[in-house]
Formats: C-alpha cells, structure tokens, sequence
C-alpha cells in the first residue's frame, strides 16, 4: 500500500532524526499553517463558488417567471446581462478563479511545505506540536 506523504509519520513518539533548533522548529511550523490557512481560502472560495452558482439558479429561476409574467424586457436583463456574466472581468467564473487557485498557490504552497518537511524533518507533520504535547504531557504527570 502507497503512503502520502502529507500523512507522513504522524505517530506521537516520531521525531526527526536529527533534532531542529528552535528556528529550523519555528520555520517549519510557519510553513505548515501557511499551507493550513492556505487550504482555508480555498474553503473560502469553494463557499462564494457554491454561493455564485446559487445566486445564478435564483436568477434564472427569476428570468422564467419574469417572461412568464410579461415581462419580458426585465427577462433578457438577467438572460443577456446578468447570467453570462462571469465575476472577474465580466469573464472569469468562480469555478475558474478556483480551479486556478488549486492549481497555482494551493499546489505550489502544498508542495513548498512538503520539501520544507522532507529537508528539515524527515517528513514528519507537527513536529513542534508533538514536542509541545509531549511537554504538557510530562508536567501533568510530575504533579
């Protein structure tokens, strides 16, 4: 069975064979929650894609009972003008400005973060959150 390696050795007792020093500790986790809030805007723009394409079905849904209704001129608004549209440039939709992001940023920002891994950490994830789990972990048991 393959392993991805975004899930690389994840176990509590996993370090580096070599030990970070601190600042190779910091960077590393700074490029990790970049990644993790990188991956948030892509949930942002997942949510004003779905929320676009809802708004269009509201519209079109608008422009048949507009006809319906006689009135025809307010129709071909939201026919011609409105869903055509793209939201970017009159031309981009959402699902490109998505696309695009996931292809560009997200992947080059994902991929950044998995040689940060490799090179510093031997692959391991949350290396500073399993040193700081172990601390917390220890001083509970000394009380």
């Amino acid at each position: 069975m393959a392993t991805d390696d975004s899930r690389a050795d994840t176990d509590v007792g996993s370090d580096p064979a070599t030990p970070l020093s601190e600042t190779e500790l910091e960077a590393l986790h700074e490029v990790e929650l970049g990644l993790e809030w990188t991956q948030r805007a892509q949930g942002c723009l997942l949510e004003f894609h779905h929320a676009t394409g809802h708004g269009m079905d509201h519209l079109y849904r608008a422009e048949e009972r507009l006809r319906a209704a006689g009135h025809d001129d307010l129709a071909d608004v939201i026919r011609d003008d409105l869903l055509p549209h793209g939201v970017v440039d009159e031309d981009r939709w959402s699902y490109e400005i998505l696309e695009h992001f996931q292809e560009s940023l997200l992947a080059e920002t994902r991929a950044l973060e998995r040689q940060v891994r490799r090179e510093l950490a031997d692959g391991k994830r949350h290396v500073r959150e399993r040193k700081q789990e172990r601390e917390w972990k220890r001083r509970a048991k000394e009380r």
